[in-house]
């Protein structure tokens, strides 16, 4: 396994970040497919043999036992201080804006809840889980200042959000002086690519880490163009994301098939390892052993030019060097 810094933070996470999402009661939430206790005990223990030390969960998985799982697992099978753990936050309900509960306060009951299910003292990483259009992101920027300064959580990330509001975010943070978001988990693999535009730029130039979910389409970039399983076939939210685009995603899939056979490696190497050259660390999700050992081979898989390449004039915008950063200027003064 190999590692790296989390952005600015001084985390050092293993280039793969275990997904929790598949762990969790399974008559206790979103999904009917995720893994009992014992089960998930066992892919957690084999993640950290193969080096994986990142792992991300959220209250909202399972209702929290997701959350519990893990928290035992890596109390058992590791010491605190070798895991770099994550997990989230849900937006205010409208029971609690109705009542009044400010976003300040919402946040430090949200995150004393996840401590408990976690068994812990303090998250490494703090995940602010989507966007909260109904309360002032100075409120969210504050509660979760609060929450660093307490000692709960060392850093702070969001998901779910454009690079302009996490431009705006960390902008009204660096202003106030309060704790500023160290990365960002969106939505992004080689079949969903909107995060280019304008979120993978961004985050270069500022050194904020790029932790995209669903780095595998929901299991789609792992199999052959036609192949299914279980989670294919009956995950609702899955679908939703991917069965629109199904006949052009089969053009990359294809592709991605050609490769792993022409290396004789998986197509989760090979998707993987493309994704790997774009970020810090894709959450992967694993509910089988393959799953997980497939991730981390593909953190020594390293794909040709002509096999990673992009096409089109926004993937020219870029230096000729990828170490360089832009040079503002204003007038004749460099910033």
């Amino acid at each position: 396994m190999k590692y790296v810094k989390l952005g600015t933070s001084d985390l050092n996470v293993s280039r793969i970040c275990m997904g929790c999402m598949g762990f969790g009661d399974p008559g206790q939430g979103q999904h009917a497919w995720t893994l009992d206790e014992e089960n998930s005990r066992e892919i957690i223990r084999r993640g950290l043999e193969l080096g994986v030390n990142f792992y991300d969960t959220a209250i909202a998985y399972q209702s929290g036992t997701s959350e519990q799982y893990v928290g035992r697992a890596l109390r058992d099978f590791a010491r605190r201080d070798e895991v770099v753990v994550a997990t989230k936050f849900l937006p205010r309900t409208q029971d609690e804006i109705e009542a009044g509960i400010t976003g300040q306060q919402h946040i430090e009951k949200m995150l004393n809840k996840s401590l408990e299910n976690l068994g812990m003292d303090y998250v490494d990483l703090y995940i602010y889980h989507i966007w909260d259009w109904q309360t002032p992101i100075e409120d969210i920027l504050d509660g979760l200042n609060r929450q660093v300064k307490a000692g709960k959580a060392r850093y702070i990330g969001i998901s779910n959000c454009f690079a302009w509001q996490l431009c705006k975010a960390n902008a009204i943070a660096e202003r106030e002086g309060w704790a500023k978001f160290v990365s960002i988990q969106g939505h992004y693999n080689l079949i969903f690519r909107e995060e280019e535009r304008e979120m993978v730029p961004y985050c270069d130039e500022e050194n904020i880490a790029l932790t995209p979910y669903s780095a595998l389409a929901s299991g789609r970039l792992s199999r052959k163009p036609g192949e299914t399983s279980n989670r294919l076939e009956k995950d609702a939210y899955a679908k939703f994301k991917y069965d629109a685009t199904k006949e052009q995603d089969e053009v990359i899939i294809g592709r991605v098939s050609e490769i792993a056979e022409k290396r004789g490696v998986s197509m989760t190497e090979v998707s993987l390892a493309w994704l790997l050259t774009k970020v810090t660390s894709p959450v992967v999700g694993a509910t089988k052993f393959h799953h997980i050992e497939g991730a981390a081979k593909a953190v020594d898989l390293e794909l040709t030019d002509e096999e990673i390449s992009l096409a089109g004039v926004m993937a020219q915008n870029k230096p000729a060097n990828a170490r360089e950063k832009h040079a503002w200027t204003t007038g004749n003064q460099k910033i």
